[in-house]
């Protein structure tokens, strides 16, 4: 063997220890890797962006390393598949985003057409699979907190100075002597029976990056590139180029927002104007509020079409002009007369936006005010919510207060003038609202 790249001394003496003839052939060159990502870390946000988290959400990577005690395989265990469907329940989707980064190896051991179909409920739900080559250092450097197990992920997330949950230590896989085997035996270790939000908000509120977590990663941060070029042209022979030896910076990834189109539970609380949003695709164990209301929320597209009769809001998203829907305004109309048992229609036309159409209370139009940041989708469950609770948008429209993820997202409530009245409505107003404000 011509070279045996190691990115740490310690990692010499391990091998001193091990097999002391291949000790001539290593060769201390940093960590490429880990490079890249401490390069790109100054565009944290906007790999955030990209993967379409909002303000004041947190970003949870699930990962999972390949062999059978990772958290994919957990041994006998299977914690992971049932894991996913609580993560999407518990945690609300305004609050967390979620996304999973599975090692390559499962892809390609299982086949990923497995893989889809054995997430596809979870990734209904909200969750994210991230491309396993490309784009696992964006989301990494995006996190605000992972869940992991004691592959390289969840070690480079701790040098990160990420909080990490341990959902499988892999025991007897690591060598002991092995800062690994350290961080995975000192790492918080994930209850996966215990509430999962309180675990993930007291990870997050207690978590203190230790000084020197990245000492072991690399003992040469950003200067991989020319100690391994040094090393390739020794070996060739060849004077190195005068040109410095460069990494290829880590891509901004394409926009994946999530795709949900599983039934949403949406508990909400209103006080005047100010109406508290709390979305997730199960009711949530002890989350009953005695002064608050539950209302079921459902994409069009959702994979049970008997919920669609059951929802109190329908939703759906596209340009405002789709010809296949008719326009905006066409479309729900149409499914109010589809579905007479629903009380609102809600097309989210972009990021900052909605058209709502009621069975009562005419057609508005939502628009966020600067510096508001939700799925527009929960701006119409808070306006059904308010309407529900006897409130009516004056004539000339009205700013209400949407509470969640942790802060107010004013949105601005604009009745439709042109469209007073719904398919299933009563006479109203020209306006389809009454003249008073609340």
């Amino acid at each position: 063997m011509d070279g045996l790249v190691l990115s740490h001394p310690e990692q010499l003496d391990r091998l001193r220890s091990a097999c002391p003839e291949m000790v001539d052939a290593a060769v201390l060159a940093g960590d490429p890797c880990f490079d890249r990502m401490l390069a790109a870390r100054r565009y944290r946000d906007r790999f955030r962006r990209a993967l379409g988290v909002h303000r004041g959400q947190r970003l949870v990577v699930i990962n999972s390393t390949w062999n059978p005690e990772g958290f994919f395989g957990s041994g006998q265990h299977n914690v992971l598949p049932g894991l996913l469907p609580r993560l999407t329940a518990e945690l609300p989707a305004d609050d967390y985003r979620l996304a999973a980064v599975l090692h390559p190896n499962i892809w390609f051991g299982h086949g990923p057409g497995q893989v889809r179909a054995w997430l596809d409920r979870a990734v209904r739900s909200g969750l994210t699979l991230i491309d396993p080559v490309h784009h696992w250092r964006q989301a990494l450097l995006a996190s605000d907190a992972v869940i992991g197990d004691f592959g390289a992920v969840s070690y480079y997330a701790s040098a990160l100075g990420t909080p990490v949950l341990i959902a499988a230590t892999g025991a007897g896989k690591l060598d002991p002597e092995a800062p690994l085997a350290a961080f995975v035996e000192r790492a918080p270790r994930l209850d996966p029976y215990g509430p999962l939000e309180t675990q993930l908000t007291q990870l997050i509120a207690e978590h203190r990056p230790q000084p020197g977590g990245a000492d072991y990663i690399t003992s040469a941060p950003g200067r991989s590139a020319p100690l391994l070029r040094r090393h390739f042209y020794r070996l060739l022979n060849l004077p190195e180029p005068s040109a410095p030896a460069l990494l290829e910076p880590l891509p901004l990834t394409p926009h994946d927002p999530p795709s949900r189109t599983a039934p949403f539970h949406v508990r909400t609380r209103t006080s005047g104007t100010d109406i508290v949003v709390a979305r997730s695709t199960a009711q949530p164990y002890g989350s009953y509020d005695a002064h608050g209301e539950t209302h079921l929320a459902v994409h069009e597209e959702t994979r049970d079409p008997s919920a669609l009769e059951l929802a109190d809001v329908i939703t759906r998203y596209g340009p405002a002009d789709d010809v296949r829907l008719g326009g905006a305004v066409a479309w729900a109309t149409e499914v109010l007369r589809l579905y007479p048992g629903c009380s609102a229609a809600a097309y989210v036309t972009g990021p900052d936006g909605c058209l709502v159409r009621t069975q009562e209370h005419g057609q508005f139009q939502l628009t966020a005010c600067p510096g508001s940041d939700l799925d527009p989708a929960a701006y119409a469950s808070a306006l059904h919510a308010w309407l529900a609770a006897g409130h009516c948008v004056p004539a000339g429209g009205i700013t209400l207060h949407v509470h969640a993820a942790g802060a107010d997202h004013p949105v601005d409530v604009t009745a439709d003038r042109r469209h007073p009245h719904s398919a299933a409505a009563g006479p109203q107003d020209s306006a389809g609202v009454e003249s008073r404000q609340e």
